[in-house]
């Protein structure tokens, strides 16, 4: 860290030297007048301590010429003067701190840099971990894929990067909805601002309300505090709700309002707090479909739908599966510390053969342990490992739809034979017509 001490009396200068170095390992440089003090700015040093009354120009207006220059510069205001008009004066005009120059100066001093060193070091943390934020959501790097729909997926998030539309995202479980979510948030002009997320189908029916809106005290029973909901706490920011499709009718006509009227309340407050965030939602459900049933009101869904950005099932990506496998192993092997492995060509084609019911979670999940698994640094057919898809009895309890169940059927049967149509509507029973029908309104 860089410390100038601009300060014309030569004692003094070197008191504060002294007492600088005592604390700190800190680079310091002396400056005399604010010639002098002028001359070094470019180097943007962190803290200044700024002597009021040097020979050349007065405080005031070195604090100006200070804040225009190098404006990321804490400044400490050391002054012979003990007048509070003055030091609240200089204050307000963008002094860190002001200390008089007395016995205590000393102590105060060292208060007031170790302050602003622990102040600089927490923006400095922050700053780091804002970018290690935007990297890990980059969509160049994180968001892979030569698929032709990815193409468009990239340019369907820069558009919404450069504007507070809502998105809706569309896929099935495992392609990556959230980190969609996530890239558009944190790449867009509200990174700065809260990103929160909320899992619809988690949540118990009575408890959706005050999660989404927030509460007041005594608002029902266990409401012993008042509590802020997504919705504010996501102010000037993203609020994503995932699986919006599992949103109760109730719940429903509240959020319409809330979107047409642009407030909300808490529960138990008649308070209206404004509405201000973008709104990202995801599903793996065709809403259509359950508007068409009377389970989704379509008022909200056109409310909700803004830009819509679909993600393809991984089974239908062709060679992004390989694409995305030496990216997992990149990162097991960077996040352990070791070599990355190399597929041989069977665990290539094996890799390329399964259907992938879980689509880019179930993938990683795959690499991940044939990383640990290989021999010699290859990964082998032996190495990669599919879970069963479950029992009958996990299936039936999975609240799925009997066209899910029977898609999941017809895709573990696919898996099984290789992708072989032909020996797969012979199992089932049914036509080979059926099987290309299913796979295309799953593309």
């Amino acid at each position: 860290m860089r410390i100038i001490i601009a300060e014309d009396d030569d004692w003094y200068a070197k008191f504060i030297e002294y007492n600088v170095n005592l604390r700190f390992d800190w680079e310091v440089t002396i400056a005399q007048t604010f010639q002098e003090l002028e001359n070094v700015l470019h180097n943007s040093p962190e803290i200044i301590t700024l002597d009021y009354n040097l020979p050349d120009m007065d405080g005031e207006k070195a604090l100006q010429t200070i804040k225009r220059v190098s404006p990321s510069s804490k400044i400490v205001i050391i002054s012979g003067q003990n007048d509070v008009k003055t030091a609240m004066a200089l204050l307000s005009s963008g002094a860190t701190d002001y200390i008089v120059k007395d016995t205590d100066t000393k102590e105060r001093m060292w208060q007031s840099l170790q302050s602003i060193s622990d102040q600089i070091n927490l923006e400095k943390r922050v700053e780091t971990l804002e970018d290690e934020i935007k990297t890990k959501f980059d969509t160049t790097k994180n968001l892979i894929g030569n698929h032709p729909s990815f193409n468009k997926i990239h340019q369907l998030i820069h558009k919404a990067n450069k504007s507070a539309i809502n998105i809706s995202i569309s896929g099935e479980t495992g392609t990556g909805k959230e980190m969609v979510a996530k890239a558009i948030h944190y790449n867009s002009p509200l990174s700065s601002s809260p990103f929160q997320a909320v899992n619809l189908s988690a949540l118990p029916h009575n408890l959706i309300e005050s999660e989404l809106f927030g509460h007041e005290k005594g608002a029902f029973t266990g409401a012993d505090k008042r509590r802020i909901g997504k919705f504010e706490a996501a102010k000037n920011g993203t609020l994503f709700l995932d699986e919006i499709a599992e949103i109760p009718q109730d719940i429903q006509v509240k959020l319409l309002r809330v979107l047409q009227e642009r407030e909300f309340q808490r529960v138990g407050s008649n308070d209206s707090i404004k509405l201000n965030c973008r709104i990202v939602t995801a599903t793996h459900k065709n809403l259509l479909e359950l508007i068409e049933k009377g389970d989704f009101r379509q008022d909200l869904y056109y409310r909700l739908v803004g830009l819509p950005i679909h993600l393809p099932a991984l089974r239908e990506r062709g060679n992004d599966i390989l694409l995305l496998s030496k990216h997992f192993m990149e990162t097991f092997s960077k996040e352990n510390k070791v070599k990355a492995p190399s597929l041989s060509e069977d665990a290539r084609q094996k890799l390329l053969n399964h259907v992938y019911p879980g689509n880019v979670r179930e993938l990683k999940s795959v690499i991940d342990l044939a990383c640990v698994l290989c021999e010699n640094n290859i990964i082998k057919p032996q190495d990669i490992t599919f879970q069963s898809s479950g029992s009958l009895e996990n299936l039936l309890n999975a609240n799925l739809s009997l066209k899910e169940i029977n898609e999941r059927i017809i895709l573990d049967r696919l898996q099984k034979t290789n992708n072989n149509i032909k020996v797969v509507a012979t199992e089932l029973g049914i036509g080979k017509s059926t099987i290309y029908r299913m796979l295309k309104e799953t593309e």
